[in-house]
């Protein structure tokens, strides 16, 4: 018999029988379906494409383009920031980072410098509390310079709002860049001029001068570990403060800080300003008990009177 008629034979039979036809039917399916997938899947992830991406920052989003371009990737810019000491329209970041090997089509995501502050409306604070204007101020992106408490009965009580030295009005109606700090003249009663320092370890700069305004005192020097640059300080965190937290000071009185990136630092300083803070509740508490103590063995000596001296007659009848 020849070998084409033993085929042909073969592929008969097989035809004949119903079932096996039926299981060879659906492998060949399943072979053909997975080899499908596998082709689509190495096309739709353009499988062993692979593309390194360029480092951007530094450049002007113009060259980024054309780089990118050249690369099969795509630049998207998702923000801008304002720094007076780069050039604008210049990279500042970039994520993914420059040497990551990526996908072709990969987006990649920029952070140039604008080319001006951007200038927005300045609201008009005063006759509202301490609490209502610092709030007002951050909602539209400003912040506060300095805060000059001057004897009034109300305290924390917003007097006036002041910008290089004029003050502003309800009328005044100015646009002035954003990030701007206002001097506020805040009321403050002399029976009522201490508060209590809040807790900065632990925050970003921009909180931790928030928790300072709220409690009517002013930021004082503001200090980076070496490395911490204008693009990457936002990330940086309190990890020393110049006053102990729940310490008492007067209303408007300083508070520096320092700020670093290490996370084993913050998280250091932290344990170190809660034990601090927990020696100086319980220091307090003996304090209070030894005056108490005192003052009771005081009421106590006040309230013995003086028996009365017999006569020496008395004892004689």
């Amino acid at each position: 018999m020849k070998r084409g008629e033993s085929n042909a034979s073969w592929f008969d039979r097989l035809r004949s029988n119903p079932i096996l036809w039926n299981l060879t039917l659906i492998a060949v399916v399943l072979v053909a379906l997975i080899v499908l997938s596998y082709i689509a899947l190495a096309v739709g992830t353009r499988h062993g494409m692979r593309r390194r991406v360029p480092d951007f920052t530094g450049l002007t989003l113009k060259d980024a383009q054309y780089y990118a371009s050249q690369k099969g990737l795509k630049i998207i810019v998702n923000d801008s920031l304002y720094v007076p000491a780069y050039p604008g329209g210049m990279v500042l970041e970039q994520l993914p980072k420059g040497g990551v090997d990526v996908k072709e089509g990969r987006k990649i995501y920029l952070t140039i410098n604008s080319f001006a502050q951007k200038k927005l409306p300045m609201p008009y604070v005063a006759g509202r509390s301490l609490r209502q204007a610092k709030n007002m101020l951050e909602g539209s992106g400003f912040g506060i310079e300095r805060l000059e408490y001057v004897e009034d009965m109300a305290t924390n009580y917003v007097l006036g709002q002041y910008l290089g030295g004029v003050e502003i009005t309800a009328e005044s109606n100015i646009k002035i860049e954003k990030g701007t700090g206002v001097v506020l003249k805040v009321g403050v009663s002399p029976t009522q001029n201490s508060t209590t320092v809040p807790r900065l370890i632990g925050r970003k700069l921009f909180d931790a001068k928030s928790k300072l305004w709220e409690q009517g005192l002013n930021v004082g020097d503001v200090t980076y570990d070496e490395g911490i640059t204008l693009l990457n300080q936002d990330d940086a965190r309190v990890c020393r403060q110049s006053v102990l937290q729940s310490s008492e000071l007067t209303l408007g009185a300083k508070v520096s800080m320092h700020l670093t990136l290490d996370k084993e630092v913050v998280a250091r300083a932290t344990e170190e300003a809660e034990a601090a803070v927990e020696q100086a509740l319980r220091q307090r508490e003996v304090a209070d008990s030894l005056a108490r103590a005192t003052a009771d063995s005081l009421r106590m000596l006040n309230s013995v009177e003086p028996q009365p001296e017999q006569a020496e007659d008395e004892f004689f009848f």
